[in-house]
């Protein structure tokens, strides 16, 4: 029986540190180098340790590198696993850090088992994150370029009455503001452009979701999730692509953890505290919940938008979002009457949803391939 190697590598942009431990509790912990970057150096390391007949088992953190390594590892047949930085073990005292030290805390940490891997997207899944990840961050461009717009028109005295921002109404009152001074004319312009452009590229962004999501392995999902009140196409594919196959989970409070919208609590002996939630884990599915959860302020009612979405699923499906809705919208008058604040509110709607999502994906077959 071939003797079991751990590598831990500690990933950055231009190099990798390698350490490696020796199976069991005696077994030797060294730093065995440093190496390129790219997946040719790493490789060769690879097949230096195989050449000694050893089963190797290798550990890095997620980061900014990505899942490449984890892929082309896995691709070759060897054990790997991707940790979460936030939940490998600390000591307190320690106060010194380097890669090295890095490399060498994975590889004894993974031969002791104190470590549990992230959950790691397929190559598809992926995909549709950066492109729902690409239209949230033009979406945040948007409303920065706005925010320039309005504090520009403040500057010069200019405030809209009008009602609502950025209606026809609003659009057509831009269009008759006028500055004295040619620069600001100018710059009036570019800001009002830089608006513009940032819309387009949203619309644009959004029109690819709509015409790329039925051809996803998860659009049954994606569809089954909108027959809830509060998630739209975005926030049905923001959720899918985020956290994947919902029923990976064994309960919905897994998912809530996950989500990072359980509260958290620091108690000791008889002493109970708990705080604010977690914000652990995902914050891109939490927030599009959060923002959902803001539709279940009105009575429950099932109107001809979500009738449409709801059309055509299964029975099973639209009788979950029937019950979630009737107990979120109750639940939200009911914590609002207790003097809760919005957010408080909002935040324990969004938990609920979270459950109710879960409930909805055990529902929905989802293709292997």
């Amino acid at each position: 029986m071939s003797k079991c190697i751990f590598v831990g590598l500690d990933v950055h942009k231009d190099s990798i540190n390698v350490a490696i431990a020796e199976a069991g509790r005696d077994g030797e912990v060294r730093h065995y180098g440093k190496i390129g970057g790219d997946i040719p150096a790493l490789d060769k390391v690879i097949r230096r340790l195989q050449s000694r007949g050893a089963q190797l088992r290798v550990v890095y953190e997620a980061g900014p590198c990505g899942y490449e390594i984890y892929r082309h590892l896995s691709g070759l047949g060897i054990d790997c696993m991707v940790v979460a930085p936030g939940m490998i073990p600390k000591c307190s005292g320690d106060r010194i850090k380097n890669d090295r030290r890095d490399a060498l805390t994975l590889a004894r940490l993974h031969r002791a088992g104190e470590l549990k891997p992230v959950y790691v997207p397929r190559a598809e899944d992926e995909a549709m994150r950066d492109l729902v990840r690409g239209r949230e961050d033009a979406k945040a461009a948007e409303k920065k370029a706005k925010q320039r717009l309005g504090a520009f028109l403040l500057r010069h005295g200019k405030r809209y009455e009008g009602g609502k921002p950025w209606s026809r109404t609003h659009r057509r009152w831009l269009g008759d503001q006028s500055f004295a001074h040619p620069t600001q004319q100018i710059t009036f312009q570019e800001y009002v452009s830089a608006v513009e452009q940032c819309q387009e590229r949203v619309e644009r962004l959004t029109e690819q979701i709509r015409i790329l999501v039925p051809t996803w392995r998860l659009a049954p999902v994606v569809e089954a999730f909108q027959a809830m009140r509060g998630v739209s196409l975005i926030v049905a594919v923001t959720m899918a692509a985020e956290v994947g196959d919902l029923s990976r989970f064994d309960n919905p409070r897994q998912l809530m953890a996950y989500l990072g919208l359980v509260p958290s609590e620091h108690s000791s002996g008889g002493t109970v505290r708990r705080g604010g939630i977690t914000k652990t884990g995902n914050g891109h599915a939490r927030r599009v919940l959060v923002e959902g959860a803001w539709a279940h302020r009105f009575p429950a009612r099932v109107s001809r938008a979500l009738g449409d979405r709801q059309e055509g699923l299964p029975e099973a499906v639209r009788d979950i979002a029937w019950k979630a809705q009737v107990r979120l919208c109750g639940r939200y008058r009911h914590l609002e009457s207790r003097g809760k604040t919005k957010q408080v509110v909002v935040t324990a709607i969004a938990r609920e949803m979270a459950a109710f999502l879960w409930a909805i994906a055990r529902e929905v077959p989802i293709s292997a391939t």
